[in-house]
């Protein structure tokens, strides 16, 4: 389970990760709480989620280009210190009283702006540190490092908002990104596998989309990927509409929920790293099961229910992820792996200012639960169509007996990704 972090360069990595990542989910949820004590509303929230991500949906695919191009720690040394300065400045604002909406939308955006780059690097890093060998444990791995931070931040973020106000959880943040720099510095150089940057060239972005667009086994998983993140993954717009529409709590509590989610998303991770491999029925079952849940629990009759059920939904949610991120990166030439990733993010992520907005209309139009149930019921429908699109270009064939309802291979199952 943990045996790409016997290498040091990826413990550092990963070390550094864990503690900028805490730091990250605490501003997150300081972020979606100052701005709903701001307006008093979904919508806003929704808006900063959009602008967090409207970089990535517009220039996502440049930022694999540049990720192709440049030396991958030198890049990311710039990344992670224009974040730490952004969460800085948002603390300066808040903690001397004169922060305004705007600043909290400007913020989100200019750090979506460096995620741009940032993600993409962050992705490509990996196998230069573990090889192919380890990555598919790595890629759990970072996931599990991801949801580990979820699990502290937003219950350290809950108590610091309760006690002291948001802007102690922005300058805490800010400061978290000295451990990722740190770790990028003390890195042996000579224990990595870089990949040879492309030169630069006309067309290469062009020739990334060719690229994914002739393999079924790049395309699938991040369209797939790309509807669950758009309209499965809006919780900070239902979860901040839940504790004040429906269950009348406070930042402790919504901190509660996302810890809760996160618990489910760190066990996802850990089973993800234990398999070592990721096959087309698994993205397909996770993404249909995750969907499920999520309409359920819209409307759940009580809040311990509601907070039980968030478990699964988080369990199920980062299989997804992690499968797909796995297949993608692991049927990519090293060489196109910037670009492709970038295409990924772009897809996952990028399309959150489109869903973000709808989804926080609606729940502000006809309450939270509906609001969550209708992603629930979008990311179902799509799951379920690109099953069927799946299961032909994979050769499978829907078997129903009495263990329920399952694709099966026709004559074999493909396996898109080897075992590590």
């Amino acid at each position: 389970m943990f045996s790409s972090l016997k290498i040091r360069n990826y413990r550092l990595f990963a070390t550094g990760q864990v503690i900028s990542n805490t730091g990250t989910w605490m501003q997150r949820i300081a972020q979606d709480w100052l701005v709903l004590s701001l307006t008093g509303s979904a919508s806003a929230v929704g808006i900063t989620i959009a602008l967090q991500f409207l970089p990535m949906l517009m220039f996502g695919l440049y930022g694999g280009v540049l990720a192709d191009r440049l030396p991958k720690r030198p890049l990311l040394l710039a990344t992670q210190t224009a974040m730490g300065l952004t969460g800085v400045a948002l603390a300066v604002l808040t903690l001397a009283g004169h922060v305004q909406v705007w600043h909290v939308y400007l913020a989100a955006f200019l750090l979506g702006l460096v995620t741009v780059v940032d993600n993409p690097a962050r992705q490509t890093m990996v196998p230069e540190m573990v090889g192919k060998d380890q990555l598919a444990n790595a890629v759990s791995l970072n996931s599990a490092n991801f949801q580990s931070a979820r699990l502290v931040g937003p219950a350290l973020a809950g108590v610091l908002i309760t006690a002291f106000g948001s802007g102690w959880a922005f300058l805490l943040n800010g400061l978290s990104f000295a451990a990722p720099i740190a770790g990028l510095l003390m890195m042996r150089t000579g224990e990595l596998h870089p990949v040879q940057p492309r030169p630069r060239a006309k067309g290469q972005l062009r020739e990334g989309l060719r690229y994914v667009a002739g393999r079924p086994e790049l395309v699938w998983p991040i369209v797939l990927v790309g509807f669950i993140g758009t309209f499965g993954f809006n919780f900070p717009i239902w979860l901040s509409a839940y504790v004040s529409e429906v269950f009348h709590g406070d930042a402790g509590t919504y901190g509660l929920f996302n810890t809760l989610i996160a618990v489910g998303s760190l066990a996802g991770a850990l089973l993800a790293a234990r398999r070592g491999h990721s096959r087309l029925r698994l993205l397909v079952a996770a993404a249909v099961l995750f969907s499920v849940l999520l309409t359920v629990t819209a409307f759940a009759p009580g809040f311990w229910l509601f907070a039980a059920l968030l478990v699964p939904i988080g369990i199920f949610g980062l299989t997804v992820n992690v499968t797909a991120n796995s297949s993608v990166q692991m049927a990519t030439d090293p060489e196109m792996r910037g670009r492709v990733m970038a295409l990924f993010m772009m897809v996952f992520t990028g399309g959150t200012p489109l869903g973000a907005p709808l989804l926080g209309w609606i729940t502000d139009t006809y309450g939270a639960r509906i609001g969550m149930a209708s992603g629930g019921v979008i990311s179902l429908l799509a799951s379920v169509s690109v099953a069927v699109v799946l299961a032909r270009v994979g050769n499978l064939r829907l078997r129903v007996n009495r263990h329920g309802v399952t694709f099966v291979p026709a004559v074999r199952e493909p396996e898109l990704v080897p075992a590590a």
